[in-house]
């Protein structure tokens, strides 16, 4: 006979307080070690690769400070086996999502689409990825709202990832009027472009006219800027391109219409009859 107070199944007090304090001193145990990686080797290994290192120890840490504590308690490892095979048809069914969302999230870790700290769009939900846990993955949205995905969703969505190369293409459309020379405005753009130290030399700027539009004769702007300071470039650039073109006289038009009117008695009643015979060739009635 166990000495002590015996409780259910034949446990006594003493051992269900000693599985209690083997399990909470696992999950301290694993955040110190994982706080010491961090630390440790905070100056040798990639930020988003020592992230994954410590998360991994401190699982490792709190599944074998679970097992041993089951094992005080008197429950083996086959009986584990046994009892999981029965529980885990049961707990299956409704834990999909969670055991989706688990094994996402390791590949998650492994493929690494994303990292910590990244710009990325998923789902429409765009910001910067603040955490990648083993469920879910925070994403902290431009306008301060943290938004909780769950890996699962992650994983399988289209993720589009704003920093994952080194360099990023940026585009304007910028109108001039009819009457202003368009080789004139692509050089002073071409000047603007040459001239920031952000504009990257290979792939080749570009600017050339792209349409004719309603008020305007349209050019394309095409560059490349480091990805780290792209948006700063591409606000500033818009700016000094406007200030470039009307220091050569060219200005960007506002939409605008020409509307015609009759002079004289015969002149309105030639416009009327033209109206007429567009009007039948339409079908319509005067």
């Amino acid at each position: 006979m166990k000495p002590g107070l015996t409780l259910v199944g034949g446990i006594t007090l003493f051992e269900l307080v000693g599985a209690v304090l083997v399990f909470i001193a696992a999950v301290a145990g694993g955040k110190v070690i994982a706080l010491s990686l961090r630390r440790s080797l905070r100056e040798k290994v990639a930020a988003h690769y020592l992230d994954m290192v410590a998360k991994v120890a401190y699982y490792l840490v709190v599944v074998g400070g679970l097992l041993w504590a089951l094992s005080i308690l008197g429950v083996g490892l086959s009986g584990l086996l046994v009892a999981g095979g029965v529980a885990g048809l049961v707990v299956g069914f409704a834990s999909q999502q969670i055991v989706g969302n688990v094994i996402s999230g390791l590949f998650l870790m492994v493929e690494r689409p994303v990292k910590i700290g990244d710009q990325v769009n998923i789902e429409g939900t765009a910001g910067f990825v603040d955490d990648i846990r083993i469920i879910s993955t925070t994403i902290r949205t431009y306008d301060g709202l943290m938004v909780r995905m769950p890996n699962e969703k992650v994983f399988t969505s289209n993720i589009t990832n704003y920093v994952a190369l080194a360099c990023r293409r940026i585009d304007y459309t910028v109108g001039i009027r009819y009457r202003d020379d368009a080789e004139v405005a692509i050089g002073a753009i071409k000047e603007v472009l040459n001239e920031h130290p952000y504009v990257l030399v290979e792939p080749t700027p570009q600017v050339f006219v792209e349409s004719f539009g309603e008020s305007a004769v349209n050019l394309t702007v095409r560059f490349w800027s480091p990805v780290s300071t792209w948006y700063a470039t591409r606000s500033e650039l818009l700016w000094r391109i406007k200030q470039a073109l009307e220091a050569k006289g060219i200005e960007i038009p506002f939409p605008q219409r020409t509307v015609w009117f009759g002079s004289d008695q015969e002149e309105s009643s030639r416009s009327q009859k033209q109206v007429s015979r567009l009007r039948k060739g339409r079908g319509e009635r005067a």
